[in-house]
């Protein structure tokens, strides 16, 4: 994950230094470099080949990238403007380098975890003016995937997230803000998604390949284009409503229950576009020019799959 945030910067113009933070001989150092060095050419070319870059600029983007070994990290973490923890999910390492990093940069430098799994709170203790510290979720390939998960601490000062948010849309990304709870958000949907499709094939519903073939042209062509909840506002709540009670029963398993929201914004009227309301608000949406949009999108999708076809008259 380390070395595609890294490309990520670079790729921006941003000088990133990976500071190897494990005690290494020089020979053993060597290697790492190397290995690291390689991959993130390897990278590049990649992104070269998919048009993204031409070679030169492929050259000038791995020179943004530096990689030292421990003994140097207090010379680079001095002089850093932005701190990244990418170590094992240990919370007593991750704890153990954020001590030691919040001891080293100036104290405005914001430190941030990358962690998938361990909430920011657990790990916030560790650092010198925790008012500066986040956590931000990145997902693989990190270099490529636009979304990036924020999820500030208790003690984190707002203007940091803001000004962590400035940053990342500065590099091309797309940054949510997310309370600090397991699973963030993408993380905590995809669980539950990719459990239920390894229950279909453990039950005999479809063969793997019929599942994802479902889910590439169905469930991901749909969600490419709508959010999930925006997706229960196009229908309406009510329908989800109805459709997981018949789940429930029919499958025997209360986890498709609908969660009180549901049945709470049934009650109150906001069952989606078509009264106006629902999870979002529509008040004052042209709710035709805003259907024709989406629709026009998922036609895009269409093309982009190579299944927009012409009528056959």
């Amino acid at each position: 994950m380390g070395r595609g945030i890294a490309v990520a910067f670079a790729y921006a113009g941003h000088a990133v230094t990976m500071i190897d933070v494990k005690p290494r001989t020089a020979e053993q150092f060597d290697k790492l470099r190397a290995e690291a060095h390689d991959e993130v050419r390897k990278t590049l070319a990649s992104l070269t080949r998919f048009g993204l870059l031409n070679n030169s600029e492929a050259e000038t983007v791995a020179a943004h990238v530096t990689i030292v070994p421990s003994g140097a990290s207090a010379t680079a973490l001095a002089g850093a403007g932005l701190v990244f923890e990418g170590v094992p999910e240990v919370v007593e390492l991750k704890r153990e380098v954020l001590t030691t990093a919040s001891r080293r940069v100036k104290p405005d430098v914001i430190i941030a975890s990358t962690t998938s799994t361990i909430l920011v709170d657990d790990l916030s203790g560790a650092i010198a003016h925790p008012e500066r510290f986040l956590n931000v979720h990145w997902l693989n390939p990190a270099y490529l995937i636009p979304l990036v998960e924020i999820s500030p601490g208790a003690k984190t000062d707002p203007t940091v997230v803001d000004r962590v948010k400035a940053l990342l849309e500065g590099i091309g990304k797309v940054p949510v803000v997310c309370a600090a709870t397991p699973g963030f958000i993408v993380p905590r949907i995809q669980a539950l998604a990719m459990n239920e499709a390894a229950r279909m094939v453990e039950e005999g519903v479809a063969s793997a390949e019929e599942i994802d073939k479902a889910i590439r042209y169905g469930f991901g062509f749909r969600y490419a284009v709508l959010g999930l909840l925006e997706f229960i506002d196009w229908g309406g709540g009510d329908i989800l409503f109805y459709a997981s009670r018949y789940l429930e029963g029919a499958l025997h398993s209360d986890r498709y229950r609908a969660p009180d929201v549901i049945s709470n914004n049934m009650r109150d009227g906001r069952i989606g576009m078509r009264t106006g309301s629902g999870f979002l608000d529509y008040t004052g949406l042209d709710i035709d020019g805003y259907r024709e949009q989406r629709l026009a999108a998922m036609v895009d999708m269409l093309r982009h799959f190579g299944l927009a076809r012409p009528p056959v008259v």
